[in-house]
């Protein structure tokens, strides 16, 4: 047991998500640096549930077969609907048990099932589109593999099944219907509706207690998603969200308060130990300026101050839109040279052959279009390198603000930079993110994990968090926490610009204690510290299974 922390007694503990062994976003970090803390509270009797959607062209980089784990339950196994598995292990710190599901034949019977759910819960999937079916697809099958596990070991007592997000809502109640002795947590991360409501331009916290979820729903062709998410968060034995400003979000969208909130931790594992720190941050220091210098021709000195933001790829919501016109206000405080990084995956096609031939050759005079590093599908209508292009960034060479969009996964292998994130996150100076739409936030999290000085606002989960554990200032959490609402753009925009105005100026020892002040912060958000809210949820889902069981049993009785 982690010192200091409570603990549930479990025999089981399943989480499912899209995300296991699948990197997608958010949830993967949640899961993927929360494991190694469920490993060392319940040893090997965490099974994470996730999608089988590899090959053998295509393998996950991130499971591990092993056949010899849960050796006498493949051996017997018999599922419906042609569902296959592979069973191994999650390749990230704690190393947990992982079964990844094919769920493909579920898809042939899913309007079957649709029916049952509807005459159950009152889910309505007539109105389903896009990933529906397939989120609910995978969803039915983890369902099964859970219960299949579950009755092989002869259906112990205190077990949970852990649902996270709209994509295995449909997993829940098939569970809830079919084996309701195992207790179920449903977490949203972001509400679907509350999400679609900021997505389409429309004003989320000022109007937020005139919000009907239901009503939104079918104004913004959101009812399926939105009818299933609801559905769960109301039949799971706890629901949890992700922060206090999304429980309130929870309570006027989906009808209900969330049991438990349960933040977001974080293992620093991917910071370089000390010895290693140094050279790190320089060598990725080095990579973003020799790639600034060979796409635009500037003349980027060594203290040329770098700022990022980064992130799902939603302009509005993310605050895309606030960080560039930031960077366009900053000009008007300062001349020093400001190299802007928007980091962000976007509908890539490939890195420019014409930048790898300018870095591979040392060739510093710079190109036409200076201001994107990848090729785009859609590059007319992608908002972002529009918006570069009205505030007219990349034109004149001498501008001491520099502007360059990276839209891609990067991975290590995306063909220009060729390093993981992580280690070009250690190099900049500071990280911007004016979230409008943010019900936690992991990217300024990392930031601070780095000792990289943060601006994020008041709209985020992080940034509650912040304003309610710590003091919004760079010296004393390594976070400034900008007040945002649905009408003070231009405060944020200026805000922000004087924010990193004040770090570039800031004298050498005052950026060490800031970088310190950032690493502590990032200290107490450890997954170690986070897990008893958790253990919290994990005893309010077993003590409702158990009432509910007892009461199953009476009636048995009474037969």
């Amino acid at each position: 047991m982690i010192e200091g922390k409570k603990e549930c007694s479990l025999n089981l503990l399943f989480e499912t998500s899209w995300e296991v062994c699948n990197k997608i976003g958010g949830i993967y970090t949640v899961l993927s640096t929360k494991a190694k803390t469920l490993q060392k509270l319940y040893k090997d009797k965490v099974i994470f549930v996730g999608p089988d959607v590899w090959s053998d062209n295509n393998p996950s980089p991130f499971f591990v077969e092993n056949q010899s784990i849960l050796k006498t339950w493949r051996k017997s196994l018999q599922l419906p609907y042609d569902i296959k598995v592979r069973v191994g292990r999650w390749d990230i710190p704690g190393k947990p048990i992982a079964v990844l599901v094919d769920f493909k034949g579920v898809y042939a019977h899913l309007n079957e099932i649709y029916g049952e759910i509807w005459d159950r819960y009152g889910v309505d999937s007539l109105h389903a589109y896009g990933d529906y079916d397939e989120g609910c697809a995978f969803a039915v099958a983890s369902a099964i593999v859970m219960q299949s596990i579950y009755r092989h070991e002869e259906a112990p007592t205190d077990v949970i099944a852990h649902f996270n997000e709209w994509t295995t809502g449909m997993g829940l109640l098939y569970l809830k219907w079919q084996e309701p002795k195992i207790g179920t947590i449903f977490t949203t991360h972001a509400t679907s509706i509350g999400r679609s409501i900021c997505g389409n331009g429309k004003p989320l916290y000022d109007y937020l207690s005139g919000y009907n979820g239901d009503q939104m729903a079918g104004e913004l062709n959101m009812e399926s998603k939105h009818s299933l998410e609801k559905a769960a968060a109301h039949a799971a034995d706890c629901f949890t969200t992700v922060s206090d400003i999304t429980a309130v979000e929870c309570k006027q969208l989906l009808d209900i308060k969330p049991a438990v909130v349960t933040p977001n931790g974080f293992e620093k594992n991917f910071v370089p130990a000390r010895t290693q720190f140094d050279g790190v941050k320089a060598a990725a220091r080095e990579k973003l300026l020799s790639v600034a210098r060979a796409l635009t021709g500037k003349q980027l000195d060594e203290d040329t101050f770098i700022i990022a933001t980064s992130g799902r790829c939603e302009y509005r919501n993310k605050g895309i839109d606030v960080f560039l016109d930031s960077v366009n206000r900053l000009k008007s405080y300062t001349q020093s040279r400001v190299l802007a990084l928007v980091m962000v995956p976007a509908w890539v096609d490939k890195g420019r052959s014409d930048l790898q031939n300018a870095i591979n050759d040392n060739n510093y005079t710079g190109l036409s279009d200076a201001v994107i590093t990848h090729s785009l599908h859609n590059y007319n209508e992608d908002p972002i390198i529009n918006r570069i292009h009205q505030l007219g960034f990349g034109v004149d060479v001498n501008d001491s603000k520099t502007v360059i969009y990276v839209p891609c996964y990067l991975n290590g292998n995306d063909g220009i930079f060729n390093k993981p994130y992580y280690d070009l996150l250690i190099g900049v100076d500071a990280t911007v993110f004016p979230s409008y739409y943010e019900p936690w936030g992991y990217t300024p999290l990392e930031s601070v994990a780095f000792g990289v000085p943060t601006v994020t606002t008041s709209l985020s989960g992080f940034g509650q968090w912040i304003l309610s554990s710590s003091k919004p200032e760079f010296e004393e959490s390594g976070v400034n926490v900008i007040p945002r609402t649905d009408h003070n753009y231009h405060e944020v925009v200026d805000a922000i610009a004087q924010s990193i105005y004040s770090l570039i100026n800031s004298r050498q020892n005052e950026r060490a204690k800031i970088a310190k002040a950032a690493m502590d912060t990032a200290s107490e958000a450890a997954w170690s510290n986070f897990i008893k809210y958790y253990i919290d949820a994990f005893q309010i889902a077993i003590d409702k299974a158990t009432q509910r069981n007892k009461k199953v049993a009476k009636r048995k009785c009474r037969k």
